[in-house]
């Protein structure tokens, strides 16, 4: 087992994912643990995060991190964790006159570290401080142009500036391979242990009925057919139609799902609108469709006699709503952080939660889930409400689930809708003038966002050709009403989020 000590960083369960993809099985604790309860751990990996370690309150740990030194465990300090290294055995980490965000090349010594690997290196950076003199006993063993120390070593204790479980890192899963080797870890972990012991450990959890909210997707459809193997029909999964949904979601639904699970279809469309009228903020938006959610299954729940709650959460999920220790929120995702405080189910189950939306369809494929459902693009839990600047309104909504029609149709001509991780559109607020049958007139903009992505952890605007792009725009201005203007999305996941509201 290797152990992960969290510190905040919106990566951290993505070196856990890293990890467990090289068939080890990896485990996250608090910044706080007691080293006693990672006496069984043969390597540990401490985190990046977004404290300064001289912020008042920033976390630290320092009888783990003297535990660590003293017995000799192999260790990997990442971005702040290695700060908290240098800091701790008296080096010294200073603000850098020069941040470093984005890709940077390190010059990288012969090392265990890099053992294959040329010098030097691309890799992914996100820090403000930076490291000036080491602590006694300690080596560097790689550097960038502006960061003198951006890796070192003392014993089997390493440390890099860099993120290598993020894929921008061009060899960052050989560096962890090399690490896993330095630590003499035995790789045999897999996917099927995951099944196996989720299968067990929901039929001892769930004693009765239970209630999942089934929205079609990827994470809901999967995580409904792994609670339907534990349960069997004790599971209901109620499809809540609120006016939000991708266009034919209901026709998709009944044909994957009727007569495979107890499947009730509620209609709440006049429901939502009513509670989203007037909100404009996506916040907001989030909070009120999450809440409206839950008290729908709650009135289900009381129904059916069911008291468990199943939600097809992922990790990335709750990433961005702020969950770890330490860690900002990004975003508030409807069945996360914009959950009521008060709900009347005796407890909530996510057995997808420490998942990655790559390991979700692997489990998927694992349980004889449709391809057709496993490859549909991500879709927010909120709907075309967040992909909506303004009101939710009934032509707002319209002319957004057209749009993504559109674009979802493009790619699926074009051959590509299985090579990029989300493709769908936007709708702005602002009008801008454009020339229709020779008259001037004040039109809708809309925007197209395309990406790639390994985990939606990180992602790249796909570089579209210009065709098919033309055929989306020409498509969408000319199918709908009042659209005379498209824009396209030519920004990464950092910064921007792959859902821009």
């Amino acid at each position: 087992m290797l152990v992960v000590v969290d510190f905040g960083s919106q990566y951290t369960h993505l070196i856990t994912r890293r990890i467990r993809q090289l068939h080890v099985y990896s485990e996250i604790v608090p910044s706080g643990v007691d080293p006693a309860s990672c006496e069984d751990a043969q390597a540990v990996i401490l985190s990046g995060g977004p404290a300064s370690v001289y912020d008042d309150g920033a976390p630290t740990n320092e009888r783990l991190l003297d535990w660590l030194y003293e017995h000799d465990i192999p260790t990997l300090g990442i971005c702040y964790g290695l700060q908290l290294l240098a800091h701790h055995f008296g080096g010294t980490v200073i603000r850098g006159e020069f941040k470093e965000y984005g890709i940077s090349q390190a010059q990288t010594t012969q090392n265990a570290l890099f053992k294959g690997l040329d010098s030097p290196q691309k890799v992914w950076m996100s820090h403000g401080d930076s490291v000036e003199t080491l602590p006694p006993g300690f080596v560097p063993i790689a550097s960038t142009p502006s960061c003198p120390y951006a890796a070192f070593q003392h014993k089997k204790m390493y440390a890099v500036q860099w993120h290598p479980e993020v894929h921008h890192t061009e060899h960052g899963m050989d560096m962890l391979l090399n690490f896993l080797d330095i630590a003499r870890i035995e790789r045999n972990w897999f996917m099927d242990d995951f099944l196996t012991q989720s299968v067990q450990t929901l039929t001892h959890r769930i004693p009765g009925r239970a209630l999942i909210g089934l929205s079609g997707g990827v994470d809901s459809s999967v995580a409904a057919a792994l609670v339907s193997k534990a349960i069997g029909q004790n599971l209901t999964a109620v499809f809540v139609d609120h006016g939000l949904l991708r266009e034919g979601e209901i026709e998709h639904v009944k044909q994957y799902f009727e007569g495979k699970l107890n499947l009730k279809i509620i209609h709440a469309k006049e429901r939502f609108f009513s509670k989203l009228k007037g909100i404009t903020d996506p916040e907001q938006k989030r909070k009120v469709i999450g809440e409206e959610f839950i008290r729908i299954f709650e009135e289900q729940a009381r129904i059916l006699k069911a008291d468990t709650l199943i939600q097809g959460t992922i990790y990335p999920d709750r990433i961005e709503s702020g969950t770890t220790s330490h860690a900002e929120v990004i975003k508030s995702h409807h069945n996360v952080g914009a959950l009521p405080d008060i709900m009347e189910f005796s407890q909530v189950i996510e057995p997808l939660q420490d998942l990655y939306k790559d390991e979700v369809r692997e489990v998927g494929q694992a349980l004889q889930v449709p391809s057709e459902i496993l490859e549909k693009h991500p879709f927010p839990g909120p709907g075309l409400a967040v992909r909506v600047v303004g009101e939710v309104t009934e032509d707002n909504i319209s002319i957004c689930r057209r749009a993504c029609a559109i674009v979802e149709e493009e790619l699926q001509a074009a051959d590509l809708y299985r090579d990029v991780w989300q493709g769908f559109a936007v709708v702005f607020e602002d009008r801008v003038v454009g020339v229709v049958g020779d008259e001037r007139k004040l039109g809708r903009v809309v925007g197209i966002r395309i990406v790639q992505s390994m985990d939606a952890m990180t992602a790249n605007f796909v570089k579209l050709d210009w065709d098919i792009l033309e055929k989306m725009s020409t498509r969408i201005t000319n199918e709908i009403e009042d659209v005379v203007s498209v824009a396209y999305f030519i920004s990464h996941k950092p910064p921007q989020t792959i859902e821009p509201f």
